[in-house]
C-alpha cells in the first residue's frame, strides 16, 4: 500500500483505487484492471454466461461472480418464473441454469436476499471500499458511494471479466462536486442530484469519475449516498464515488459477504487510507451551496430538465437545452413554457427503482402517508428494492401505511422503472416517479415521467398533483 509522502504528489480517491488495481499499463490512457466483484442480471447475466460456455472457457473465479433476478422478474404477490413481459420467462430459466453450471452465487426469484443489484450488493456486503464493481447495468455506479469503484459494462465486457478476472479500461478524467453548507429540511439526496444535472447538463460528466465531497456529503447516511452516486449516470459519468468513512464501516460491518474478525479490521485500516489527498488535484472542480435547494422534479424528457418544484415549466432561453430538444420536450409533455409544475395533475405515482426503494426512502415516503390518502383517480404503487427491505418495512408496519393510504404494496424488483419489464403506466397518462429516467415511453408508450424523490411522490400522490413535501411537513 503506497501512502502520499515526499517523494509522491497528492492523489484522489479514484487514483489510489485504480492505482491498486491496474495490472498492466496498455498505453493511450488505456490499462488492464483487475475486477473484484462482478454482479449480473437476468436482462444480462445469461448472454454473457452462455456466450462463455459456448466458447468454452469456465468462470475464472465464481466465488467473485454474483446474479440477481431483477428487471424482468414479476413483482406481484406469489410471483415465479411467468413475467409480465413477452418472452420473460426464458430470460429467468436460462439465467439460473447459466448461473447454477457456472457455479455463481445466485439470488433467484424467490430467494430471501433477492432484490435489486444494486440495493442489495451493498445491503449484503459484496462491495465494499477500494473494490472494484462492474455489472451489464449503466447504474452500477450507484455502488461507489461506499468507496468502491463500479461501472456498468456491456455483456462481452462482462464475458471478458467472468473468463479473465480483468478488463481494459480507458482512465477516465476526475471531477469532484462538493456540496457545502447544510441542507434544508425536506431536501435529499435525489434533489441534489437533479440539480447538479439540471445546472451542468445531461452530458456534464461525460468522461469523468466524479468525487461527490463536501460537508453536506458528509452529512448523508449511506443509502442517500447510494442515491447520490447512482445518478452519476444520468450526467453521462463513467462512475460516481464517495470516500468511505465511519459511517459505511458501520454500516457494512456484520453483513453477509463483508470480511470478520482481524480481516475486517486490518481491511478497515486500509480502506481509511483511500480518501482524497487535501491537496489532491482534479481535472474539474464543482461547487454547490446545499443550503439553497429545494426539492426538484423534471418537466421534459431528460433528468436534466429539472426545477424547483415550486418553479415553473422554464423559457426556452433558461432551459440549458437545444431549442429541438426544448419543443419536442414541450410536446412530449404536453407542456407550455411558465406553466406552474405545482398545477399539474397526476395519474399515477411510484416509489421504487435502485435509486430510491430502500429502508430510509420508505420510512420518509411512509412518514408523509400516515392517516393520509391518495387522492381519487391516482394509481400508487410502491416496490421494496429487496425482499429485506420488504421485510424489514413489514416488520415496521410500513407496509400497512402504504396500503391503508391507497398504494399496492409489490415484491422486489425492477419493476416500473421501466417499460421492458412488461408492466406500464398508460398511454399519455402523467406520473410522478421516484425513478432516475424520465425518457420518452420509459415507464409505458407514451407515458409522461416526472422524476422527484420519494417524500415529492408521496406529496403528489395525496394532492393529485405534483406537490412540495414540505406543504405535509407535521
Amino acid at each position: 500500500m503506497r501512502t502520499p509522502g515526499k517523494h509522491s504528489h497528492p492523489r484522489s480517491l479514484f487514483d489510489k483505487v485504480w492505482t491498486e488495481h491496474v495490472v498492466r499499463d496498455l498505453g493511450n490512457g488505456v490499462s488492464l484492471v483487475a475486477i473484484d466483484r462482478i454482479f449480473l442480471h437476468e436482462r444480462t447475466g445469461s448472454i454473457a454466461l452462455k456466450s462463455l460456455r459456448g466458447s468454452g472457457r469456465p468462470v475464472r473465479d465464481p466465488s467473485r461472480v454474483f446474479c440477481t433476478m431483477d428487471h424482468i422478474v414479476d413483482t406481484f404477490p406469489g410471483r415465479g418464473d411467468e413475467t409480465r413481459m413477452p418472452g420473460g420467462r426464458a430470460f429467468i430459466v436460462e439465467t439460473r441454469e447459466a448461473a447454477r453450471e457456472a457455479g455463481i452465487h445466485l439470488f433467484d426469484v424467490r430467494d430471501p436476499d433477492q432484490g435489486i443489484v444494486h440495493v442489495i450488493s451493498p445491503e449484503l456486503g459484496i462491495v465494499l471500499p477500494g473494490a472494484t464493481v462492474v455489472c451489464p447495468d449503466s447504474h452500477t455506479c450507484t455502488q461507489g458511494a461506499v468507496g468502491a469503484l463500479a461501472w456498468g459494462i456491456g455483456s462481452t465486457e462482462a464475458e471478458h471479466a467472468l473468463a479473465t478476472g480483468t478488463l481494459r479500461v480507458t482512465r477516465p478524467r476526475t471531477m469532484r462536486i462538493r456540496f457545502e453548507g447544510r441542507l434544508p429540511e425536506g431536501v435529499t439526496a435525489k434533489d441534489m442530484s437533479l440539480a447538479v444535472i439540471s445546472r451542468h447538463g445531461a452530458a456534464g460528466g461525460n468522461g469523468y469519475a466524479v468525487e461527490y465531497a463536501g460537508g453536506a456529503v458528509e452529512s448523508l447516511d449511506v443509502e442517500a449516498r447510494l442515491t447520490l452516486c447512482n445518478m452519476a449516470t444520468e450526467f453521462s459519468a463513467m462512475t460516481g464515488l464517495i470516500a468511505a468513512d465511519d459511517k459505511t464501516f458501520a454500516y457494512l460491518e456484520g453483513r453477509r459477504f463483508a470480511p470478520t474478525g482481524d480481516t475486517w479490521r486490518r481491511a478497515v485500516e486500509h480502506w481509511r487510507s483511500l480518501a482524497s489527498d487535501p491537496a489532491a488535484r482534479f481535472d474539474r472542480e464543482i461547487e454547490i451551496d446545499a443550503s439553497r435547494l429545494e426539492p426538484m422534479v423534471t418537466w421534459g424528457t431528460s433528468p436534466q430538465h429539472a426545477v424547483g418544484v415550486t418553479g415553473r415549466v422554464p423559457d426556452f432561453a433558461d432551459s440549458g437545452t437545444s431549442r429541438e430538444a426544448y419543443d419536442r420536450a414541450l410536446a412530449y409533455m404536453d407542456l407550455r413554457a411558465g406553466t406552474e409544475l405545482r398545477s399539474l395533475a397526476i395519474g399515477a405515482a411510484f416509489i421504487g427503482s435502485c435509486t430510491n426503494s430502500r429502508i430510509s426512502d420508505l420510512r420518509r415516503a411512509a412518514a408523509l402517508l400516515r392517516g393520509r390518502r391518495v387522492a381519487p383517480g391516482v394509481r400508487a404503487i410502491c416496490v421494496p428494492g429487496s425482499m429485506t427491505v420488504k421485510r424489514q418495512a413489514e416488520a415496521e408496519g410500513l407496509d400497512r401505511v402504504f396500503v391503508e393510504a391507497g398504494f399496492e404494496w409489490r415484491e422486489s424488483g425492477c419493476s416500473m422503472c421501466f417499460f421492458a419489464g412488461g408492466e406500464s403506466f398508460g398511454a399519455r397518462e402523467r406520473v410522478v416517479s421516484s425513478t432516475n429516467r424520465n425518457f420518452e415511453s420509459r415507464q409505458g408508450p407514451e407515458t409522461r415521467t416526472h422524476i422527484a424523490s420519494p417524500e415529492t411522490v408521496a406529496a403528489s400522490a395525496v394532492a393529485g398533483h405534483l406537490a412540495d413535501p414540505r406543504a405535509f411537513a407535521a
